[in-house]
C-alpha cells in the first residue's frame, strides 16, 4: 500500500497529498487513531481520508486502517536506549548539541534494523548479485553515500560503477546500462535535480532502480523496484547520512555472505594488490 501511495502521490490533489503524506509518515498512528484524530493531525477532513482509501481500492476507511493494524510490527532494535545511557554518563556536561547528535544517531540506526528491512535487504542483495552491471547515483549531500557504496562494493563486485556526471557526461556514463542492470540511487530532501535526471535516464533504458531515500513521498520512489526509507534526523543543519552508510554496509555484507566464492576471492586479490603496491603503511 505504501508503494501504491508513493506511486500515486505526484498526481494527487493538494488535499489528498496532505492525507497521503501523513499516512506514509505515521503508519502506527493511522493503525490506532480514530479517523477524526488522524484527519486533524493531517490537516484534512475525515472525508478526505475516506476518499484516499477509496482511491486505493478499499470500500471503507476501516478496511484501509485494518491493513495498517495487521502490518504494525515490533519496534526497531532499541539501540536508541544506548543514547539514553550516553546522556546519563555525560549528565555532568552542558554540551547539549553533542548529546542530541548522539541521541539522534542511535535512534536513526535503530529504525533501520527492522524485520521488514531485513527481508528487503535480502531481496536487494539478490538483485545486485544477479545484475549484469550496477550503476550508483548520488549527488551533492548524498555523493558521499554513492562514493562509499561504489568504492567498497567494487572491491568484491567489479561490475559496480559510480556515476559522476561531470562536465555534462551523465548521459554518456549511463548509455552503457540497460535491461538486466541495476541502479542504486541516493536522495534526501532537498532532492537533487541531477539525481532525478540520472534516475529517469536509467529507468527509460530499462535499468531496475534500488532507491535509498528519506520518505515514501520522495520523487525518487515512483518506478523503483525496491525502496529503503532511512531516518536522517539530526540537530545538524544537514540531513544525517549515518543510516544510509550503515545500510550500504549491510547490503554489501549480504552480497558477500550469500554471493559466489568469486566475491571473497576478489576481496583477497584487492588486498594483496594494495599491499604489493605499498598502499598501506607498515605499522608492525
Amino acid at each position: 500500500m505504501n508503494q501504491q501511495l508513493a506511486e500515486a502521490y505526484p498526481e494527487l490533489s493538494p488535499q489528498l497529498k496532505l492525507a497521503a503524506g501523513y499516512v506514509l509518515e505515521h503508519p502506527v498512528e493511522i493503525a490506532f487513531q480514530s479517523i477524526r484524530k488522524s484527519a486533524s493531525a493531517a490537516a484534512v477532513t475525515a472525508s478526505t481520508l475516506v476518499r484516499l482509501a477509496k482511491r486505493l481500492g478499499f470500500d471503507s476507511y476501516e478496511q484501509f486502517r485494518e491493513v495498517f493494524q495487521s502490518a504494525v510490527q515490533a519496534g526497531p532494535v532499541e539501540l536508541s536506549g544506548r543514547a539514553s545511557q550516553l546522556r546519563n554518563l555525560a549528565s555532568q556536561t552542558d554540551d547539549q548539541v553533542f548529546l542530541d547528535v548522539g541521541d539522534a544517531a542511535f535512534d536513526n540506526i535503530g529504525r533501520l534494523f527492522t524485520t521488514d528491512n531485513q527481508a528487503r535487504v535480502r531481496e536487494a542483495a539478490r538483485r545486485l548479485l544477479d545484475a549484469r552491471k550496477v550503476a550508483v547515483v548520488g549527488f551533492r549531500d548524498t555523493f558521499a553515500c554513492a562514493y562509499h557504496f561504489a568504492y567498497v562494493g567494487r572491491i568484491a563486485m567489479p561490475n559496480i560503477q559510480l556515476i559522476r556526471g561531470q562536465e555534462g557526461g551523465l548521459l554518456t556514463e549511463l548509455s552503457a546500462f540497460g535491461d538486466g542492470d541495476v541502479v542504486v540511487a541516493f536522495g534526501f530532501e532537498p532532492y537533487c535535480n541531477e539525481t532525478m535526471r540520472a534516475l529517469n535516464i536509467a529507468r527509460e533504458q530499462g535499468v531496475s532502480p534500488i532507491v535509498i531515500t528519506d520518505t515514501l513521498r520522495s520523487p525518487l520512489v515512483p518506478g523503483s523496484a525496491i525502496t529503503f526509507t532511512v531516518a536522517n534526523a539530526t540537530p545538524h543543519f544537514f540531513p544525517s547520512i549515518l543510516s544510509a552508510i550503515t545500510l550500504i554496509e549491510v547490503l554489501l555484507a549480504e552480497c558477500v555472505a550469500f554471493g559466489p566464492d568469486d566475491l571473497v576471492d576478489n576481496v583477497a586479490s584487492f588486498e594483496s594488490r594494495m599491499r604489493q603496491m605499498g598502499a598501506y603503511v607498515d605499522n608492525s
